[in-house]
């Protein structure tokens, strides 16, 4: 089955995979201050704004830490408002309305996730048909096709690159790349799965 880019998130883990049949020629950085989404060397170039952009940031708030994580640019603004003090929810719910679904040939939905330094984790989805945001207190994933109302997942990770490997290798079609997040006593740990081009 090909659910496109997906989310999958909970109290202590989460882990965000581009699965693409347009641009399969993608990988995840490590920046200093987030996860990126770009083109690999070899990749043919494009126009399409929807190709690369921060999937993860960790973010300082003015109560501790939260990450949050997704599937394009809505990461940026979601992360900023919560370095302002705004509510998870509020930030999920805001950002994504303002941005809306993707503009492109099938109408993406944009999708994101946050969880802070309580494990408070939440899920958040805009279609063209619906706004969700939704708190969860066990893993759930929400994906751009398929399955794009959020729903309870089997999903378990020891630490951040298994979850990273554990959400690249799941049987949806098109892999191309993964982040994993677990939250510690010492703060939220990130990982990288890139496949075949690490």
């Amino acid at each position: 089955m090909y659910v496109g880019r997906f989310v999958v998130v909970g109290p202590e883990v989460g882990a965000y995979r581009v699965s693409s049949r347009s641009f399969p020629n993608r990988e995840i950085t490590a920046r200093e201050d987030a996860l990126t989404v770009g083109p690999t060397d070899d990749a043919p170039e494009t126009d399409n704004p929807y190709v690369a952009y921060n999937c993860l940031r960790v973010v300082d708030t003015p109560t501790g830490q939260t990450v949050a994580f997704g599937n394009g640019s809505q990461v940026d603004p979601i992360a900023e408002k919560l370095e302002l003090g705004y509510p998870a929810r509020d930030a999920l719910a805001e950002c994504l309305l303002a941005l809306d679904y993707e503009k492109d040939d099938y109408d993406t939905p944009r999708i994101a996730a946050t969880i802070d330094d309580d494990g408070e984790a939440l899920i958040g989805t805009v279609r063209k048909d619906a706004l969700l945001v939704e708190t969860v207190e066990e893993p759930t994933l929400v994906a751009t096709y398929e399955k794009d109302t959020p729903e309870v997942f089997d999903f378990e990770a020891a630490d951040a690159a298994d979850a990273a490997t554990t959400a690249y290798d799941l049987e949806f079609e098109h892999a191309v790349c993964a982040a994993g997040v677990v939250r510690t006593d010492d703060g939220f740990e990130t990982a990288i799965e890139n496949g075949d081009s690490d």
